[in-house]
């Protein structure tokens, strides 16, 4: 669906799924996020998405399965997300992620955040992203459908990118 502001974000046509882990992390909130950690200690990474994406929550679960600490925050309004925390439009999915204030749009699989945020080569750079909903990206596991090749995407705070690996 065509947002405002220049954002396309990929319908979320999968139903929720739950897990206990994210019943436990998520909280409703109706206000845009007032800073980029928005209370979140250090290194635990911080989830926006839509309380009806069940992807979100998945890939949530792929990034605890891998390590990280993670909250989950369900809000109503994933534009103004990613317009506070300047996501580049052309980069959009449908959850966005802060951690050690530094953005993760998409389905960025956790060994490829985990290199971006431990690579000092890479700390001039904004975030990290997956664009769109490809198949076979974390949280978009499809069984018995091939994956689609994607990119994971970094970007620095002129929105200029670069190709941080190709899955």
């Amino acid at each position: 669906m065509a947002l405002a502001l220049g954002w396309t974000i990929a319908a979320c046509d999968a139903p929720p799924r739950s897990t206990a882990a994210d019943g436990e992390a998520a909280t409703s909130s109706s206000a845009a996020p007032a800073t980029a950690e928005d209370g979140v200690r250090e290194g635990v990474v911080l989830v926006y998405r839509s309380p009806t994406c069940g992807c979100c929550g998945a890939w949530a679960e792929h990034l605890r399965e891998h390590g990280f600490a993670v909250d989950v925050r369900d809000v109503p309004d994933m534009t103004e997300v990613k317009r506070r925390l300047g996501v580049p439009p052309a980069l959009a999915s449908c959850h966005t992620a802060v951690v050690d204030g530094r953005i993760v749009e998409g389905h960025v699989p956790a060994d490829a955040l985990r290199r971006f945020l431990e690579d000092d080569g890479w700390s001039g750079m904004s975030g990290l992203a997956v664009p769109g909903m490809p198949v076979g990206s974390p949280g978009m596991e499809s069984p018995g459908r091939a994956a689609d090749p994607y990119d994971v995407v970094a970007w620095d705070s002129t929105g200029a990118t670069v190709v941080f690996e190709r899955r």
